[in-house]
């Protein structure tokens, strides 16, 4: 992995007696996207506002550009954005006011127009805030956040209320800072998002990490899927996957996807037999995410 920009060790956060976050480790690269995905209160907001400088661990510790992040939050701050789930503008501005304001509180130079063409929004820089849509304020949110091109990028929750197309586009200008060296730490609840843009992931349950790595490391915690309708009588070849049977359907979970497949097609081919309603597919991360909020960990 390349140089980390963030590191975090053992990171410990309570409120009172509840342990929110319960002793996690991960570390991303400069230049990296890291997605940071979590089922309900499995304590990833709470990781990454530690992350952010905005709490002090209990215990273990968090370094951004080597830096701790609440130490020296001044120093760190610098150097990178931030979209959070609200932002909480002030409606009567205009969209180029609240950028300008935006531009004047950053140390980092900023050009306003390239931010405001990033995003599409030049349409709408003389429309106040207020009057705004929910997916208009969302890249206005991104807009601000990118000003100056930060080295660091915080992305929470940052494509909530748009309509597909914008999501697409906002996942262009994600890959095109990644493209240009940003790092980005990426929270969502959009699992499409997370394989779309990270080059590594984890998720977090119960205040702990219980599966990390790269996409293909994540899925192949989960069996391959192949499913079909073989007709009445059929009598399978012998497989590496589990079967289970569905009224005439039959469902198998396989750790050798192409090698039970083919088995399958060849015997198939030699006995004549259709196989309706192939499908064969690799584990999604959907699959791996609910087998994660499935586990009890002590």
């Amino acid at each position: 992995m390349a140089e980390p920009v963030i590191e975090v060790s053992g990171l410990r956060c309570r409120y009172g007696e509840f342990e929110a976050v319960r002793g996690i480790d991960f570390e991303v690269g400069r230049g990296e996207l890291f997605a940071l995905l979590g089922t309900n209160g499995a304590g990833k907001t709470t990781a990454v506002e530690t992350v952010e400088g905005l709490r002090a661990p209990d215990e273990g510790a968090v370094r951004v550009f080597g830096r701790d992040p609440r130490a020296d939050r001044a120093e760190v701050r610098r150097r990178t954005g931030v979209v959070l789930q609200d932002s909480g503008f002030a409606g009567e501005l205009t969209v180029l006011e609240t950028l300008r304001l935006g531009a004047a509180l950053t140390s980092r130079k900023s050009d306003v127009d390239a931010a405001v063409a990033m995003l599409g929004l030049d349409h709408r820089i003389g429309v106040r805030v207020k009057g705004l849509s929910g997916g208009e304020r969302r890249r206005l949110d991104l807009a601000l956040a990118v000003l100056g091109d930060p080295e660091l990028l915080f992305l929470d929750e940052p494509t909530t209320g748009l309509d597909p197309e914008s999501r697409r586009a906002a996942w262009q200008v994600v890959q095109s800072l990644r493209a240009r060296g940003t790092t980005v730490l990426l929270t969502t609840h959009y699992l499409e998002e997370a394989e779309r843009l990270a080059h590594r992931l984890a998720i977090m349950h119960q205040g702990r990490i219980a599966v990390a790595g790269t996409l293909l490391d994540v899925l192949a915690t989960q069996r391959a899927r192949i499913g079909f309708d073989p007709g009445p009588g059929a009598v399978l070849p012998e497989l590496a996957g589990s079967a289970e049977f569905t009224g005439t359907r039959v469902e198998i979970r396989t750790p050798a996807l192409q090698r039970d497949l083919r088995v399958l097609l060849e015997w198939a081919e030699q006995r004549g037999v259709e196989l309706a309603g192939l499908r064969a597919h690799h584990a999604s991360l959907d699959d791996v995410f609910h087998s994660v909020r499935e586990e009890v960990l002590v």
